[in-house]
């Protein structure tokens, strides 16, 4: 792969269509860059002009002096092309294309010339951005080749003199105004940006290829990310994994979830959004963190950069107040993320009411009022919360106007957060002047002036801390046998396109998913008759055919059958067969003994374009059927990781016991789960879907089984 680093980090950069003050964004680029103090030699390229800015410019890039291992080129799309071939033949490095009118143009000539682009990185061996990108910004080298007013000389420093928790996020968008929209909204709540990347048309490099470099960066422990479009489904899985295992939590948002932003992501990029649900499950299996919009998503980056390390070991939180009102407002939402508020234990309420008058309250919320905060302050009020073992996070409420006091704090605040590793959040129910920011961001605290996003953020940091824990610990998914699989390699390409149950339960037999024990195969009236007698009791009796996939919408399926009434069923449901499908294949009747009811679950296999086989487990009835209560992960699946998509259902707790019916046995379930998803992996390249559906789960220890299968290969229909 080409050089990041020399895109991202150059020693010198030369402009391409540099231009004076004042002549569009040709002009603007280099303003930028030379207003901020970039150590390295900047060089205009102008067939114009011998001086722009007050820099000689040359007529070529080829006069430039010396290696060039950054070149911006800000130059009409028809003209990129030539000009990166003698980028390529000067020994350019890396090249940023600002230039629009590529794939994102409709037509086929736009796309052309971007193809060109792909062709001319690989034959040269440049790393090229874009193009219709808005650039970038090194923030640590005060380099800034982009057009983008967020970084424009004004009134703040690219850089906090102090950044929160003294730990920098790097942010990666495929959009590039929402890309330093990032910068807009966090720069001024202290926090430290080590780099900003736009990503534009991703012609060669691509927002996964920036994210690896990125967690390798040790000037990089937060990743903020924009995602419209993910090209290659293992790479996402790859730098997922990595940043997880490194501890760099990826916060990101991608653009898609509606219909409506499906279509907004495909015309501006020119590619598809993709399946968000599938997306969605990768990005909890690898512990990504999903934000809502840009407030939201820089608030979670602040977060986690003040806590580093230190995240927080549950969900139960202290919240400090002098306002009644503030502690159950913010109270309430925790609630409402899923965190806890439990009354304090005695130790640390004696060790409160020392410092709180009479009409306050120590139980939690803990309400000094006014008066403990003028006596203690805020740090004397959390730091006698933080030690009590009922708590693992603390929430203060406060008022960011006050700055002086705050101010007057400062050593308290430093010393509170050195002794304490627990996460301490502040949320304002003012606005904050500027001297309180800075105050808590040198102290090493995250302000908030959105409630929720304070509590939500800490229930991120929470779940984050648990998924990793939970993937780090499981064991590796245990392959089967060579035989096992070559076996049930063999049975599927014997098979036509879709799999009948009674072909389906002897392939998911010979990875341990389920059985075949009892099931009989009936091409006439009397082996059905023999099968019936041989079962003893009731009877399932199911068409089988590759053609008929819903048997049920056919009449194909009797249940609760007896021996006497066998050869009539097996009449009626080759009739109703017939009738429903005249061109259909027809195998024969399936004969099987009833299964035994229990909790009744839906578990499949999907193949998603991007991201391969994904699991599904979903309560089944009304719960699949009308709310859509399912849960998605990818396959394989480790024991844990499949009880954890397990509890994601809403409808959860119907497994538990429930009014004298026992629990369910959840553990079966898991391992079915790990099977099946073993199995879908191991065959990814035949199998399209799989449904078992219903899986009945019965109570604890009695294991499961399921009712009905079916498998569908590659190319069927």
């Amino acid at each position: 792969m080409a050089d990041i680093a020399k895109l991202l980090s150059p020693r010198n950069v030369a402009v391409i269509g540099a231009a004076p003050k004042g002549q569009g964004l040709r002009g603007r680029i280099l303003e930028i860059l030379t207003a901020h103090p970039y150590a390295g030699s900047i060089y205009p390229v102008s067939r114009s002009n011998g001086e722009v800015q007050g820099l000689k410019a040359y007529p070529t890039i080829g006069a430039v002096p010396g290696p060039v291992d950054l070149a911006v080129l800000i130059i009409p799309a028809e003209f990129v092309v030539d000009e990166l071939r003698r980028c390529g033949e000067a020994g350019v490095g890396a090249v940023i294309v600002l230039s629009s009118g590529f794939a994102e143009e409709p037509g086929e000539a736009g796309a052309k010339k971007q193809a060109e682009i792909k062709a001319i990185a690989a034959e040269y061996g440049m790393a090229i951005m874009g193009p219709n990108s808005e650039g970038f910004a090194n923030l640590p080298l005060a380099l800034c080749p982009t057009f983008s007013p967020a970084v424009a000389p004004g009134n703040l420093s690219l850089l906090p003199k102090m950044p929160l928790g003294g730990r920098r996020v790097s942010v990666i968008a495929q959009s590039g105004g929402m890309g330093f929209g990032f910068y807009d909204r966090g720069r001024p709540k202290e926090l430290g940006f080590n780099h900003i990347v736009t990503t534009g048309n991703e012609a060669c490099l691509e927002v996964l290829d920036y994210a690896d470099h990125l967690i390798d960066d040790p000037g990089t422990d937060v990743l903020l990310m924009l995602v419209e479009d993910i090209k290659t489904g293992s790479k996402f899985s790859t730098v997922a994994e990595k940043a997880l295992r490194a501890g760099k939590p990826i916060i990101l948002s991608k653009i898609g979830q509606s219909d409506a932003g499906a279509r907004a992501a495909a015309s501006h990029t020119a590619a598809l959004a993709g399946s968000y649900a599938s997306f969605s499950a990768m990005a909890h299996h690898y512990g990504i963190v999903e934000g809502r919009d840009l407030e939201h998503m820089v608030d979670l980056a602040q977060g986690f950069l003040a806590a580093g390390p230190h995240l927080p070991a549950g969900r139960r939180v202290g919240i400090c107040t002098a306002s009644g009102g503030g502690g159950g407002w913010i109270a309430d939402a925790c609630a409402a993320a899923g965190l806890e508020v439990p009354e304090l234990d005695a130790a640390t309420r004696r060790e409160i009411d020392k410092i709180i008058p009479s009409y306050g309250t120590s139980q939690n919320p803990v309400d000094g009022t006014a008066q403990a905060i003028r006596s203690a302050g805020y740090a004397g009020l959390a730091g006698r919360v933080a030690p009590s073992p009922m708590v693992d996070g603390i929430i203060v409420v406060m008022s960011g106007r006050a700055g002086e006091h705050v101010a007057h704090e400062r050593e308290a605040l430093i010393k509170l957060r050195q002794e304490t590793k627990k996460p301490i959040f502040m949320w304002s129910y003012t606005l904050p002047v500027s001297l309180t920011l800075e105050t808590l961001a040198e102290a090493g605290y995250p302000l908030f002036t959105n409630m929720h996003n304070a509590t939500g953020t800490m229930a991120a940091m929470a779940d984050y801390r648990e998924r990793r824990e939970r993937f780090l610990a499981a064991p590796a998914v245990a392959r089967v046998a060579a035989p096992v699989h070559e076996h049930a390699s063999e049975m599927l390409s014997k098979s036509r396109g879709a799999l009948t149950e009674y072909e389906a339960r002897r392939v998911l037999a010979a990875y341990g998913i389920g059985h075949t024990t009892g099931q009989y195969l009936a091409k006439t009236v009397e082996q059905a008759a023999e099968a019936a007698a041989a079962i003893g009791g009731p009877v399932a009796m199911k068409v089988q055919s590759p053609d008929i996939l819903h048997k049920t919408e056919a009449g194909g399926v009797a249940l609760g059958i007896t021996e006497a009434r066998v050869r009539e069923a097996f009449a009626t449901i080759i009739e109703r067969a017939q009738e429903y499908a005249p061109d259909a294949k027809i195998d024969g009747v399936l004969v099987q003994p009833m299964a035994e009811k229990g909790r009744e679950v839906i578990l499949g296999i999907n193949t998603d374009p991007l991201f391969g086989p994904m699991l599904m487990v979903g309560l089944g009835g009304i719960h699949v059927e009308v709310l859509k209560d399912v849960a998605l992960g990818p396959v394989p699946l480790s024991k844990p990781a499949a009880l954890a998509l397990i509890d994601q259902l809403k409808g959860r707790a119907l497994l538990d016991a429930q009014r004298g019916a026992p629990a369910a046995d959840v553990d079966a379930l898991a391992e079915l789960m790990v099977k099946l998803s073993r199995f879908a992996a191991d065959h990814a390249e035949a199998i399209a879907e799989i449904d078992l559906n219903p899986v009945f789960v019965h109570p604890k220890g009695q294991g499961v089984t399921i009712a009905d299968a079916l498998i569908i290969q590659h190319g069927h229909g």
